[in-house]
């Protein structure tokens, strides 16, 4: 009597989860020592510190992204196209939810998947702490299509202002959040300004252009060592971005925001970037214990609290650091995560025991376009941090997206995908205006 194979279930392919699959399907899935599957809502993958590139239109998403089920073909495990609805502990089933078209109708019904090991990687989306009118008036950026409705929009605003002839005094663009996000955006906008500028739009340059980041707290990348943050403060406002700190939006309107102080920020276009949280529909889900921002709560090891058959990683996990506070939801912590899951999945299934994740800080950095690059790394060469900007700045910056295609495809492939990029830079405009 053959015993059955393991099944083990993936919901999100975002970093870490996309990641974790590709590595399992290696180890097990190509060896049929386990079936893996993979779910995510939608068809393919964008790795998501990027998602400000496809929303200026200096990244064209339909090259850059990755198509989940070709890349399951290739590498060991299936994919399967839905969005997550219920967890059925007691029967080790999840649900999800039935595909629509564009009309409503149904093209398949919603299906039931069962597991013996589950993995949560569902990330996260952005939190607008229940600001009135910030869900109907901002924009957010959690997922290619919002970034491609920002993009739309952005290029109707600077068409609009380079056909009024001066009669339109500025475009005005207010950022909420200054976060990695936020402050990307924030220079990826006047490069695009640049862009388009070049390319014919009239009148278009940056002093045509209004934007205003707007931060609660008392500085901008507040995650980040106080000179980074003061060095990127100084970089956006030499390039003409307006700086808000310790300044509070309390609600959105069509033509801009309301704040504490009783200011109006002007804005004809709106992005909402000032906090995340993991889906609402993850609140106490299967059970499951969340905390307030409904991140799955996990033990040292990943797994979650009251069921050690699910683990949980990336942002919609909660992981508590021993010196106090949580791990932070950056790329390099579900890229971690992802290889400490298969460490303890492979041992699991070897009957040894798991071993706790141990985050490790290697560093930020954040990208002010083709402006300037400013952030600190960590290293075992170095007792504290060094702080790193300019050129070498930027490609160490450009080297972790690098390292997470190597994760996906491995050296030859991603070394390809480089010179397909080098020679992309000089065929192809640098701004997506289609």
């Amino acid at each position: 009597m053959t015993t059955p194979m393991k099944k083990i279930v993936i919901v999100g392919g975002g970093a870490g989860g996309l990641e974790l699959a590709t590595q399992l399907g290696h180890k097990l899935g190509r060896k049929k020592k386990a079936q893996i599957t993979l779910v995510d809502r939608n068809h393919s993958h964008l790795w998501k510190p990027l998602l400000h590139e496809v929303a200026t239109g200096s990244l064209d998403e339909g090259i850059d992204g990755l198509s989940y089920l070709a890349h399951a073909h290739k590498h060991g495990f299936s994919f399967q196209l839905g969005a997550l609805t219920q967890l059925d502990r007691e029967n080790n089933r999840l649900q999800l939810a039935e595909i629509l078209d564009e009309q409503g109708e149904v093209l398949v019904p919603q299906r039931e998947l069962e597991y013996d090991t589950l993995v949560m990687a569902l990330g996260s989306t952005s939190n607008d702490f229940g600001t009135p009118g910030v869900k109907d008036n901002c924009i957010f950026l959690d997922n290619p299509h919002q970034a491609r409705r920002f993009r739309n929009e952005m290029l109707n605003l600077f068409l609009k202002f380079s056909a009024s002839e001066g009669k339109q005094e500025k475009v005005n663009i207010a950022i909420v959040g200054g976060g990695a996000t936020g402050v990307e955006l924030s220079a990826e906008l006047h490069n695009a300004v640049k862009q388009l500028h070049s390319y014919g739009y009239k009148g278009l340059d940056s002093q045509a252009l209004n934007v205003t980041l707007v931060e609660a707290g008392e500085r901008i990348l507040p995650a980040l060592p106080a000179r980074i943050s003061s060095a990127a403060h100084s970089e956006l406002t030499k390039i003409g971005v307006r700086v808000l700190t310790q300044t509070m939006v309390t609600s959105a309107e069509k033509k801009g925001l309301h704040t504490k102080s009783g200011e109006f920020i002007d804005a004809d276009l709106m992005v909402w970037a000032a906090g995340i949280k993991a889906p609402d529909f993850m609140k106490e889900i299967g059970g499951l214990e969340t905390n307030r921002i409904n991140q799955l709560v996990v033990e040292p090891t990943l797994q979650t609290t009251r069921d050690p058959n699910i683990y949980a990683i990336g942002d919609c996990a909660a992981c508590a650091l021993p010196s106090g506070g949580f791990v932070p939801p950056r790329a390099q912590s579900a890229h971690q995560m992802a290889s400490r899951v298969l460490a303890n999945i492979l041992a699991e299934i070897k009957g040894q025991p798991q071993k706790p994740y141990v985050y490790k800080d290697h560093g930020s950095l954040v990208s002010l376009s083709r402006f300037s690059t400013v952030g600190s790394l960590m290293g075992n060469l170095m007792r504290g941090s060094m702080m790193v900007e300019g050129r070498i700045a930027r490609m160490v910056y450009i080297s972790l997206y690098r390292m997470h295609q190597v994760a996906l495809h491995g050296y030859f492939k991603t070394g390809l995908m480089m010179l397909v990029g080098s020679i992309n830079r000089v065929i192809r405009p640098r701004l997506k205006l289609h």
